[in-house]
């Protein structure tokens, strides 16, 4: 049983799962972000359209897609996806292939990232508070942006990439080794849940 966990574990460790993860994560966010893109330019041409994720008062992808938050920048929030996700599907599929990346580049990289993991929550939180509905394919970009962000934590403090005190360091590298960020993330998925069906309840299945 021991050897067998420890086995589970080198595997969760090694870039073949880290980057294979984050490829389908990445490539789940990036059909997410095309869906939401054709959305966005059918509701632009009509505002009243039935679009096929209108499925009833709390479930609606037009509700989302015509408020202001979902065109922050001045052009659809999807339109962040298509750049992005191709190039994170790159990163994966070049470390699948051997690539190593240098330590200024994954930093980089982290931190574009982290700018993208709060943006998705911002509207997350924006869709329950104030929009008042929730569109599934802006759910699946916030979970997959979560994994794709825990991935890239996770390969960044194992390599000792990550700028912090060497104390913090430590700690990071124990957690991650013990398998903490799993269970961190898991939970965090399953508050995210509880939130959505607490705050909505029956009415998500009107």
């Amino acid at each position: 049983m021991t050897t067998l966990l420890t086995r589970a574990r080198a595997i969760r460790h090694s870039n073949t799962w880290i980057y294979s993860t984050m490829l389908f994560s990445a490539l789940l966010s990036l059909t997410a972000s095309l869906v939401l893109s054709i959305d966005a330019v059918e509701l632009a041409r009509d505002p009243t359209a039935d679009l096929s994720c209108n499925i009833n008062s709390v479930i609606s992808c037009g509700t989302v897609g015509a408020s202001w938050q979902a065109q922050l920048l001045g052009f659809p929030n999807a339109f962040l996806g298509l750049i992005a996700e191709p190039v994170v599907i790159t990163i994966a599929v070049a470390a699948l292939g051997g690539v190593r990346f240098p330590r200024w580049f994954m930093i980089a990289a982290q931190t574009v990232y982290t700018i993208g993991l709060i943006f998705a929550y911002w509207l997350f939180y924006q869709a329950i508070v104030n929009i008042g509905a929730l569109c599934p394919w802006c759910l699946l970009v916030t979970v997959s942006t979560t994994v794709v962000w825990s991935s890239l934590t996770h390969v960044n403090i194992r390599d000792d990439y990550l700028p912090m005190p060497r104390a913090w360091r430590h700690q990071a590298r124990e957690a991650i080794a013990n398998d903490i960020d799993v269970m961190v993330v898991i939970a965090w998925l399953l508050v995210l849940a509880l939130i959505i069906v607490t705050h909505y309840g029956s009415a998500l299945f009107a």
